[in-house]
């Protein structure tokens, strides 16, 4: 496995890492247990060792998961394990997104509960989900920095956060990565905030590496969400957007296959072409689809390929944001 390291102060970790979130929520369907289990094993069997959750993923149930797999994987992978946490989401009952809270006392809160629930005596990155816009971002990471000088806590990442953001957390203790959704069609990071975190030495986990299938290559135009699938409002996947940015999968198709390899593949190669300094997360729920996003290791693009790359699929071809108009108002990253 290919390794990388998150920044000047944070961790080494494989090239590629594992997002968990699917295997518990806001895909629609309910994960399977078995395989999401299975599939975690066969990621550390592959020398991933980043797996990424956040304790609001099914409502604890992601971190419950990845307990169990950690736990009934061979020693010396769980051992190798890397756990990246996100926190500070807070839902309702019926599963809806209420706000953020990053306050020092609630940090620390949330921190004692997915140690619990992730059985473990330190989570090795910890990170607040969206910026809380009633709590200076140097008061949370103040209180992670506290979690670090505990032992409970071993790097400080960010999430979803600007480049102002980054310099104000940045001065108050090292930050090891910025998760950030990062994409062939979602490049919003590379006017600000992709040169600021390298000024400071700040590492990029890329999430939506596929924008949530769009570019996997799986996704068709007939296809009807299930209910509970958060994509069902996202403005990617409604009506004519859809159309088009199937279009542009069907562009990448074309240099795929030139290549003899999968579109998703091919846009996951790009996400890992644009840096050492960038680890993308992919949300792979099955073992076929995990195998599948690990060859991406395996695939080099030349020169000639990223600019045909650049042709196929614009920086700014994507039809409709990332998020819902409500859910983009809550992001520090798109201000």
């Amino acid at each position: 496995m290919q390794t990388r390291t998150l920044g000047t102060t944070g961790p080494q970790t494989s090239a590629i890492g594992l997002g968990c979130m699917g295997m518990s929520a806001l895909y629609g369907d309910p994960g399977d247990r078995a395989e999401s289990i299975a599939t975690i094993h066969a990621a550390l069997e592959a020398g991933v060792t980043l797996l990424d959750t956040g304790d609001f993923y099914g409502m604890g149930h992601n971190e419950l998961l990845i307990n169990e797999a950690l736990r009934s994987a061979p020693a010396a992978r769980r051992e190798q394990a890397l756990t990246s946490v996100k926190f500070g989401a807070q839902r309702t009952v019926e599963g809806d997104f209420i706000g953020f809270d990053g306050r020092p006392a609630a940090v620390k809160s949330f921190a004692a509960y997915s140690l619990q629930r992730l059985g473990t005596d330190h989570i090795d990155i910890y990170r607040l989900a969206r910026l809380d816009p009633n709590v200076p971002i140097e008061e949370t990471v103040g209180a992670i920095a506290e979690l670090v000088e505990a032992g409970h806590v071993r790097h400080i990442g960010l999430s979803e956060v600007g480049a102002d953001t980054l310099r104000r957390a940045a001065a108050v203790a090292p930050i090891s990565d910025l998760q950030i959704e990062y994409a062939l069609v979602s490049r919003g990071i590379e006017e600000k905030i992709l040169p600021t975190a390298r000024e400071l030495g700040i590492g990029i986990t890329a999430y939506g590496v596929l924008s949530r299938g769009l570019l996997s290559g799986h996704f068709t135009r007939d296809r009807k969400l299930d209910a509970g699938d958060f994509r069902a409002a996202s403005p990617r996947f409604q009506g004519e957007n859809l159309h088009r940015n199937l279009d542009l999968t069907d562009a990448l198709r074309k240099i795929a296959e030139q290549k003899g390899v999968t579109v998703a593949q091919t846009a996951i190669a790009w996400v890992l072409a644009q840096g050492e300094d960038i680890v993308p997360l992919v949300g792979a729920r099955r073992r076929d689809r995990l195998a599948e996003a690990l060859g991406a290791l395996d695939v080099t693009l030349t020169a000639d390929d990223l600019a045909a790359i650049e042709r196929a699929v614009p920086a700014d071809a994507v039809a409709g944001d990332r998020y819902p108009e409500q859910q983009m108002a809550l992001l520090d990253s798109e201000r």
